[in-house]
């Protein structure tokens, strides 16, 4: 059963805004006491936040799907809707969270740190809060808008200072074993560590984290034995420590060998060419592995590593690679730039920034974006022509009128208000008067029910040709 998880693909979706209501207040002697509609409630909001007690993706990895709560609709009454509950997903230390492409969106390190991964939709205003002097009456609410939905990526790399690396059964386990209060599991067969173990090291005032990193073998950055999968939890460490196995008992190998093989893989894996290394040579304690480590030991001192005969059993030179581990790490820590306090940037908007854009595209459509008018239509309930004659206010005092009007929109031009996905799309009038005078009763714009020269001119033109087809069918030249 898998129990380690460092990779998952995570669908969150956050809720959606409650609905407004249009209501009216009603009471002995008042029969039109005024509007009384309350607003929606916020949809609630998907979080990520780092956890220290949490060490895997695991529970991701059985329930990907994770879904905030909904906003209540606004009630009679001046009620406004409940609140969506946030949805708070714990995730461990070292998360990192891509997009579908592979793209770094956030990297969650350190305790508490957050992320929204999707936002709550707005509740939407019920017809009190509509009420003007103009419109003192509405007889339609604005619906609540949806909430955010996202495909993420979460990416665990272990947050450690130090980095055992080397092939399988060179003693990385049984290192961190003495070396730290971490029991991973030790046998004699190869691929013995399948996850990540982490372990704490106390060498004089220093403290650091030290990794056993699942053991590598050749092609393992192209993804061959267990090497892809866990590579990349050596890209926070501060120095990698090459474990070389003196006492192997294969005959094909040496640690030389082993020592190059690693190096090409890391090299291969790439962003990892100026980490300190040391070389431990372990299993000193065996008379073999003694031999060994006394031939190869001048070879490694010409190439410029920093060496240690060590035996996990006989915990031969275990302190001096202890304190020196705790001198690079202090080293590493120290030469880290300090960070610095958040700064709040404000960057206001520019005088002339409408918050928008009209583009005429290829089949004629004139197309707007922007985030107040997409929202507004994803607010407007359809059904009623007082929310559309409303929406149609809005969108004349927020100036899509006259940026149509500067593109070259005549009326009955067909206009797209958001993306290609989820547009609406209608034809075009300018509206030359807007406000409570041109309303009817509540529910009602007679705006909406005005002859349309435009469009019925288009109905005209596409009747003469079906006629002219027909007649075209009809006509016999022979006859």
């Amino acid at each position: 059963m898998t129990t380690f998880v460092d990779r998952v693909e995570l669908h969150v979706a956050a809720g959606n805004g409650g609905h407004g209501c249009a209501s009216v207040h009603r009471e002995k002697f008042k029969p039109l006491g005024g509007p009384d509609g309350g607003n929606g409630g916020r949809g609630g909001d998907v979080t990520l936040v780092v956890d220290q007690s949490v060490t895997t993706l695991l529970d991701y990895h059985h329930s990907p799907h994770r879904k905030a709560t909904n906003g209540k609709p606004g009630e009679g009454g001046n009620r406004s809707g409940k609140d969506g509950t946030d949805l708070v997903l714990p995730v461990p230390d070292g998360t990192v969270v891509l997009d579908k492409r592979g793209n770094v969106i956030a990297d969650l390190v350190g305790e508490g740190t957050t992320y929204v991964a999707a936002e709550g939709g707005r509740g939407g205003l019920g017809n009190a809060a509509l009420a003007s002097a103009r419109r003192k009456a509405p007889g339609f609410a604005l619906l609540g808008v949806p909430g955010q939905e996202q495909d993420i990526v979460l990416e665990l790399k272990t947050v450690a200072d130090v980095a055992l690396v080397g092939y399988p059964s060179a003693g990385k386990s049984s290192l961190i074993s003495v070396l730290s209060a971490a029991k991973p599991k030790i046998a004699d067969y190869p691929f013995t560590t399948l996850v990540p173990n982490l372990g704490v090291v106390t060498a004089g005032a220093t403290v650091y984290t030290i990794a056993d990193v699942p053991g590598l073998i050749p092609g393992a950055s192209q993804g061959k034995g267990l090497g892809l999968e866990f590579l990349r939890h050596v890209e926070r460490c501060s120095v990698l420590v090459h474990v070389l196995d003196t006492a192997t008992l294969e005959s094909e190998r040496d640690p030389l060998t082993d020592l190059d093989v690693i190096e090409a893989e890391l090299a291969e894996y790439g962003g990892l060419e100026n980490r300190p290394r040391i070389v431990v040579l372990n299993k000193v304690d065996i008379p073999d592995g003694q031999d060994l480590a006394d031939i190869i030991r001048p070879e490694l001192a010409a190439r410029g590593y920093q060496i240690f005969e060590v035996s996990a059993v006989s915990r031969h030179g275990l302190k001096e690679l202890s304190f020196a581990l705790a001198g690079i790490v202090a080293e590493a820590r120290a030469a880290k730039p300090k960070e610095e306090a958040t700064r709040i940037v404000i960057r206001p908007k520019a005088v002339d920034d409408a918050g928008f854009t009209v583009t005429l595209e290829e089949d004629g459509i004139y197309r707007v974006r922007g985030e107040k008018p997409e929202r507004w239509v994803r607010q407007t309930d359809f059904n009623n022509d007082e929310a559309v004659g409303y929406l149609a206010d809005r969108l004349n005092r927020l100036g899509v009128e006259d940026a149509l009007m500067k593109a070259g929109a005549r009326g009955g031009d067909g206009v797209a208000i958001g993306s290609e996905d989820d547009a609406v799309v209608f034809d075009w009038e300018p509206s030359m008067a807007a406000g409570a005078e041109m309303l009817g009763r509540r529910g009602e714009d007679h705006r909406l029910e005005a002859p349309r020269p435009a469009a019925q001119r288009r109905r005209d033109r596409d009747a003469a040709r079906d006629e002219a087809d027909q007649e075209y069918e009809g006509f016999n030249p022979f006859s």
